[in-house]
């Protein structure tokens, strides 16, 4: 066995105890109902527990880290297979760092899920060692994206505590406008979460399916002595085609559930020859997500954000805004120092200018400039209470939009981050 291999291992092993750890932590906030001992002991000694099997997971999770570093030859943070998975240990970094401060059990229940869910994502794209192009072999590399995905992770632990908190005060009964608004914002924010399930599940069924469709797609130019020139390209579905890349034609395609052909050919305005293929994932991924949330609707009977409140029971939610808070202001100056400033310094080094308004360069700026307000309202307007935790919640969407969005959909100088 190879290095690369005992690290594909070690990846494995810390996903599956961070899922023993999240089930621990499960035990421990919801056990102590059916608990003989008082309730507070129970949770303090199962949190006990859980604390340290995801202490344990994010040990192995370093030993995949340390050892695909050195199978690789460089730090493993250049693609998105190895992004996410830094930064779902970032998020194990950040919730260590807050639990050892407020010691909240129920705070992993939520931050756990966090991490599993962004591995997942991470196995999701291809896994080999790839070289570094030239761009990328600097020491600015491991400054930049080590901070940057650390200072993200304090705002996933900030997400985590914020929902949390809306749980915890959201009147899940009431008959007002306002409160009918929160259940379904709060509902809208758990879709989501299972939609991006959903997309993970059907990504890995289709996988170990072998399914595989192929569409020769020809693309048309003009070039400035506006003379015409034509492209054959290859595009390989690895789901179910319900949208065909544009302008093409079938090479070969499985039947799936009778479908023996796609239903609808991509918009022509939806430009590149992997668009059908994007677009088409992510229909794959509504529609999973939607199907996997009715089940779920049909087991617990109600909404979901009414069927996870009583767990916050007993659960102080000034805490928990608290906590939502430190983590973003713990968060944002590391965010600054590693998305920002040291990302501009770099730029100039690599590209000979400090800005050039590359749309993950846009997008990292818009984060900083929505914490930049967070803060403000917080400290100088004191919202505080479910206008901070909302906040809280929209800004990790941003977040996740710059790190997801920007990289697989619109093609900028760091595309090679999203190499799929």
């Amino acid at each position: 066995m190879n290095i690369l291999d005992f690290s594909s291992d070690a990846f494995i092993v810390s996903f599956f105890l961070y899922c023993a750890a999240f089930l621990l932590y499960a035990v421990a906030v919801m056990g102590k109902k059916w608990s003989n001992r008082d309730p507070i002991d129970h949770l303090n000694r199962w949190g006990k527990r859980a604390f340290i099997a995801s202490t344990v997971a994010l040990a192995a999770h370093l030993v995949f880290f340390v050892t695909r570093w050195i199978g690789a030859g460089h730090i493993p943070v250049s693609n998105m297979y190895e992004f996410m998975s830094f930064l779902s240990m970032m998020i194990m970094v950040a919730f260590i760092v807050v639990y050892a401060i407020y010691r909240k059990s129920l705070l992993g229940l939520f931050a756990l899920p966090l991490t599993i869910i962004i591995m997942a994502y991470a196995a999701v794209f291809p896994q080999e060692v790839q070289p570094l192009i030239p761009a990328l072999q600097s020491i600015w590399l491991k400054i930049h994206v080590t901070l940057a995905a650390l200072g993200e992770a304090f705002f996933a632990v900030g997400f985590a505590a914020g929902f949390m908190y809306l749980l915890r005060t959201v009147d899940f009964s009431g008959k007002d406008k306002s409160s009918r608004r929160q259940r379904g914002w709060v509902e809208f924010t758990l879709i989501t979460i299972v939609v991006v399930i959903g997309f993970i599940g059907t990504v890995f069924a289709f996988r170990a399916s072998g399914y595989e469709a192929v569409f020769v797609q020809k693309t048309v130019t003009i070039d400035t002595k506006g003379e015409e020139n034509s492209t054959i390209e290859k595009v390989i579905y690895r789901m179910p085609p319900i949208f065909a890349p544009y302008n093409s034609e079938v090479e070969s395609l499985k039947p799936f559930l009778g479908m023996k052909e796609p239903l609808l050919e991509t918009p022509s305005w939806m430009n590149g020859v992997n668009a059908g293929r994007k677009l088409n994932t992510v229909i794959w991924s509504i529609i999973t997500g939607l199907i996997l949330y009715g089940i779920i609707r049909l087991i617990v009977r109600r909404p979901l954000g009414q069927a996870l409140q009583p767990m916050m029971n007993g659960i102080d939610a000034d805490d928990l805004d608290e906590i939502s808070y430190r983590a973003i202001a713990i968060g944002f100056p590391i965010f600054t120092l590693g998305a920002l400033i040291f990302a501009m310094i770099w730029a100039q080094i690599a590209w000979s200018r400090f800005w050039g308004w590359d749309p993950k360069e846009v997008w990292a700026l818009i984060t900083w400039l929505y914490y930049s307000v967070y803060l403000h309202l917080r400290l100088s307007k004191g919202w505080q209470g479910q206008k901070s935790a909302w906040l809280a919640v929209l800004g990790f969407l941003v977040v996740m939009f710059t790190l997801v969005g920007v990289n697989l959909i619109i093609a900028g100088l760091h595309s090679y981050a999203g190499a799929d």
